[in-house]
């Protein structure tokens, strides 16, 4: 692989991964089998990687996927017809719209609430990121940190409102409610 074909395929795995999540949600919608999802995600990628073009940015290259992805849908759709537990392609086109518009909300409430903790101060970032990675149970950190499991709690209850209320200001201030 020539440094250009790397490039290129960087490149790819950046815009990818940046909307995978919200790829494997919006085609999930569509299907209703978390099995029948994965095989189309397969197609799906396969598709974007051979038609990429590494001229697009982020938000043409979430439509032009998003596009892909529905086409993928449909045609696997197409292919199981025959299967009389399918909703019809009105069910599925209203599911799609709705899922479009929820994975649009999603991403502007993440981001809010990224810069929210941003805003936090340091120990209570670091406490939060702690609190919330997999594995860590509340009642070790807490013994860990020297504090009781309920201070902990409340604790984290006290940010998380904290975090709810920056929240909802930074969509406001964005128009969104």
């Amino acid at each position: 692989m020539d440094k250009s074909d790397r490039e290129q395929h960087d490149q790819f795995l950046r815009l990818f991964m940046e909307h995978e999540e919200a790829l494997r949600l919006f085609v999930r919608s569509l299907l209703f089998n978390y099995e029948e999802s994965r095989e189309v995600m397969q197609e799906v990628a396969i598709v974007l990687w051979r038609k990429f073009d590494d001229s697009q940015d982020s938000i043409a290259f979430r439509r032009w996927a998003f596009g892909v992805a529905r086409m993928e849908a449909l045609s696997f759709r197409r292919d199981r017809a025959r299967d009389r537990h399918l909703f019809g392609d009105d069910i599925a086109q209203l599911l799609e719209q709705t899922v479009q518009a929820e994975t649009v909300t999603l991403e502007l409430q993440r981001n809010a609430l990224e810069k929210c903790v941003n805003k936090l101060p340091v120990d209570q970032r670091k406490l939060v990121g702690t609190a919330y990675e997999p594995g860590v149970t509340k009642s070790d950190l807490a013994c860990k940190l020297g504090w009781t499991s309920m201070a902990l709690y409340k604790k984290l209850h006290q940010i998380r409102l904290r975090l709810m209320e920056c929240t909802r200001r930074e969509l406001a201030s964005e128009g969104i409610s």
